[in-house]
């Protein structure tokens, strides 16, 4: 499962981006999810071309990965030690809307310990900061759009949305492709997670589909021996079955 390196002198693909059906996503002003209410936009939405700039670049270098930047688990952590706890394996393809795996995008990803707590200044919630656990990681998609991680699973933690409101386990995702306007943002919960359902940002998202497309499935058969389970999450870009992306509701 691991990624092989993006070919430095493969040419990527350049050209205007499929259009997005807006229907997918949920509506920008959704009440029962409080933060969306003064940013959601108050006219209608515009449509512009891509420029030429922001097709094609400029790019990020992938001379800049670090050895351990994909995994969580030992990235931030001391001489010896590791990141508290269960581990687990997030592994997948990010794919376009023919089923093409798209090679070489930068993928970060950023979530809680595994108690829920962000390594953030103004966090508020009060489970124990994970003195191993840094929290983010990336890496590069391979030649067939192939990524994995190793990180530990998230636990839930409360939000002052409502009264007793509390976010699902996640990990958040940007994907950053080859040109400025490329890069989008999304988040993966886990299957079989009760809580899921019960989140006010989740439930602003009006086709079970798209929520089930969310949801990273649990592949025994890729779990490491007396290590780590392993959660199976692909990310499609553009059509009917693409992931939901927060940033760009326009279209990615």
């Amino acid at each position: 499962m691991t990624s092989s390196r993006f070919p430095a002198n493969r040419t990527p693909e350049i050209g205007a981006f499929f259009q997005r059906d807006r229907n997918w996503h949920p509506p920008a002003f959704t009440p029962a999810y409080k933060t969306s209410v003064l940013r959601s936009p108050k006219r209608p939405l515009l449509s512009l071309d891509n420029t030429l700039s922001e097709l094609t670049g400029p790019v990020f270098g992938h001379n800049i990965l670090g050895e351990l930047d994909n995994d969580l688990i030992h990235n931030f952590a001391g001489p010896g030690e590791s990141a508290i706890g269960p581990r687990i394996l997030v592994y997948g393809r990010v794919l376009d809307e023919r089923g093409i795996g798209v090679a070489g995008a930068l993928l970060e990803i950023w979530q809680a310990n595994a108690g829920g707590r962000y390594r953030h200044k103004k966090e508020t919630y009060l489970a124990p900061l994970d003195p191993n656990f840094g929290g983010c990681g990336r890496t590069i998609t391979g030649e067939d759009g192939s990524y994995c991680f190793r990180t530990v699973q998230p636990g839930p933690y409360p939000w002052p949305n409502g009264p007793n409101d509390w976010r699902p386990a996640h990990i958040h995702f940007s994907v950053f492709g080859h040109g400025f306007a490329q890069r989008l943002i999304t988040q993966m919960y886990f299957e079989g997670d009760p809580m899921i359902w019960r989140c006010p940002i989740v439930r602003t998202i009006n086709d079970r589909r798209a929520i089930e497309g969310l949801t990273a499935a649990l592949d025994m058969e890729a779990t490491i021996p007396m290590d780590a389970r392993a959660y199976k999450f692909d990310i499609v870009l553009r059509g009917r079955r693409s992931t939901l992306f927060e940033n760009r509701i326009e279209g990615n």
